[in-house]
């Protein structure tokens, strides 16, 4: 539902992001499905985390320790091999004897001393011996499925946590570091610590956002804002184009994020790209709601994204928009079109759906969502944020952590506090850091979702009275998904597509949650498939998808150009006589904290 933290894949992909230009030569097909169902099969591997919408409470944590401590009672013979194999398998490591390794893309053990260091070696095998027998014992267990997650998913957070990487004395970098600075990166570590105590909520700062600023070197495409209320600002961007196509798109971003992920810079800007395609391009820009806006629900932003979308229509004289809808964004756009089916307003053509899903009872069975999540755990997430008024940015930001740990705590753990080194600069991950608010009845209206599934079962929500039936929306869908994407996972996003017919055009990105947005022409290793959603297991679909070298970019403003009207002069001046230009784009909701 959401972009949160996914600091591993940003990074990888700022430092690539200069790479030169290049074509790929045609894989061996062959090759091309074993490697598509190699990244599938890693990415349905990476699925254990916690409900970012409910929250874990202690009694989910004892919950998930009496599925662990069941083993032994459900499988005492296995139990008990797999306590004679861990033995036997210790005894190997400190003879010396053990092969055992860590994943070559596991960087923790990146170091040469975990292979060349007799102490660190074993260690390391240790901690690698202990974290498999877990997992396999609790796999080939008769726990039940929702056991055995919650089971994976204790250990997980617990051997994650003591790996020896983590700590002082057992991290070789760590301690070369301490001697070549005279015992400096200990003070320096501790000085992060204690900041990070202090001002983010005692987890480890990810980024130094002090290079990066709004409106300078981020969210920079030229525009004005055309219209304000109190809940959302609106942008027409410059174009850059003598022609430009009549019907103009409108974008709907989530509401737990700031839009600027898509206009990050220049050369990876998703902004840009669609204005230097001749897009007559609006964003929405949700205003950072406080407890005052704590009634604020998918009905108020579903009104708000049809306001946004009758303003594009007056400035641009286009009797409808195409849009596009991330997220929680889109979750609420599909509302909106619900709502628009229902009165039989056709003013929206074409949509373009992005890391979205609709059918919330796929979500559940493709990923560990259902884990903790029971009447009890919404009852309790309700009650906290209706006390609030908000759940806060900061709340959001640390639960996504949490489904990452290794590369999302861990990680910035060991570079802040053990090696003393300040957070790296990087402007997606400056982005993630800025974080938003999400109003109490909204944060219910999520949980509804996830309950009753209402866009897959008619009539299980209404707007303004109206029940909504997705089945009656008639539009041109392209949906695109992240093979890597554990925050909407790929399948669930096929999912979305399905909902609007077999025509819908499905792809499939070889990136996680953001990085298969923000995916510029030119990135090394990129590839996409796409195809028509008209099977309805996504492995079927994905054997029969056709593999595109390169960015989805290109694909994509093809399709919007041939769904966008004709060409016509682009306008000199933004807005109109009814909506006259505020301020210069980004506007100034988006610098709210």
């Amino acid at each position: 539902m959401t972009m949160k933290p996914l600091a591993a894949e940003t990074v990888s992909m700022k430092k690539t992001a200069a790479a030169p230009k290049r074509r790929r030569a045609a894989a061996d097909p062959v090759a091309v499905v074993n490697e598509l169902t190699e990244l599938i099969k890693r990415a349905s591997e990476n699925t254990l985390a916690p409900n970012p919408l409910i929250g874990l409470r202690p009694a989910d944590f004892a919950e998930a320790a009496q599925s662990l401590l069941k083993l032994a009672t459900v499988s005492p013979g296995a139990t008990v091999g797999s306590l004679a194999r861990y033995a036997k398998s210790l005894g190997h490591i400190l003879q010396g004897r053990s092969e055992l390794a860590p994943d070559p893309k596991d960087r923790r053990f990146a170091d040469p001393a975990w292979q060349g260091n007799f102490a660190y070696k074993r260690l390391m095998q240790n901690y690698l011996l202990t974290h498999n027998e877990f997992s396999s014992l609790i796999a080939g267990s008769t726990l039940g499925d929702r056991e055995k997650g919650q089971a994976q998913f204790l250990t997980a957070l617990v051997t994650d946590a003591l790996a020896p990487s983590n700590w002082l004395a057992g991290n070789p970098t760590a301690v070369r570091k301490i001697v070549d600075t005279g015992g400096g990166s200990v003070v320096s570590g501790l000085e992060n610590l204690v900041h990070d105590m202090r001002h983010n909520h005692m987890m480890p700062m990810q980024v130094d956002s002090t290079p990066f600023r709004i409106g300078e070197n981020m969210a920079t495409s030229p525009g004005d804002v055309v219209y304000r209320c109190e809940t959302f600002e609106l942008i027409q961007y410059t174009p850059t184009t003598p022609e430009v196509y009549q019907r103009p798109l409108v974008m709907v971003p989530p509401q737990v994020n700031k839009f600027y992920a898509v206009d990050l810079a220049p050369e990876k800007s998703l902004v840009k790209w669609a204005v230097d395609s001749g897009v007559q391009m609006f964003m929405v820009s949700w205003r950072n709601p406080t407890a005052e806006h704590r009634d604020w629900g998918v009905e108020h932003y579903a009104m708000a994204v049809d306001t946004a979308v009758d303003v594009a229509r007056q400035i641009t004289g286009s009797p409808d928009v195409n849009m596009w809808g991330s997220c929680s964004g889109g979750m609420t756009l599909a509302a909106y079109l619900g709502w628009l089916a229902a009165l039989g307003d056709r003013k929206v053509a074409n949509v373009s759906w992005a890391v979205c899903v609709l059918d919330g009872a796929r979500a559940m069975n493709d990923t560990t969502l259902g884990l903790f999540n029971s009447p009890a755990a919404v009852r309790a997430a309700r009650a906290r944020s209706r006390s609030k008024g908000v759940v806060e940015g900061s709340e959001m930001a640390s639960m996504f952590a949490w489904l990452r740990p290794n590369d999302l705590i861990w990680n910035y753990w060991v570079n802040n506090y053990l090696l003393g080194n300040k957070p790296p600069a990087f402007d997606i991950l400056a982005w993630n850091a800025d974080t938003t608010r999400l109003p109490a009845r909204f944060h219910s209206d999520l949980l509804d979702i996830m309950e009753k599934n209402p866009y897959v079962q008619p009539g299980a929500m209404s707007i303004r009275g109206v029940p909504i039936d997705l089945s009656k929306v008639d539009i041109g869908a392209y949906v695109i998904g992240g093979i890597t994407d554990h925050i909407t996972p790929w399948k669930s996003c096929y999912g979305t597509a399905r909902v609007f017919g077999e025509d819908s055009t499905f792809v499939l990105a070889n990136a996680g949650h953001l990085q298969s947005l923000i995916n510029p022409p030119g990135a090394p290793k990129a590839f996409f498939s796409t195809a028509p959603c008209r099977q309805a297991d996504p492995d079927e679909w994905a054997r029969v998808a056709v593999r595109h070298e390169g960015s989805w970019w290109p694909h994509w403003r093809a399709w919007m150009q041939e769904r966008s009207g004709d060409p016509i002069a682009a306008p000199r001046k933004p807005g109109s006589r009814l909506h006259r230009p505020l301020c210069a784009a980004p506007g100034g909701y988006v610098l709210e904290k």
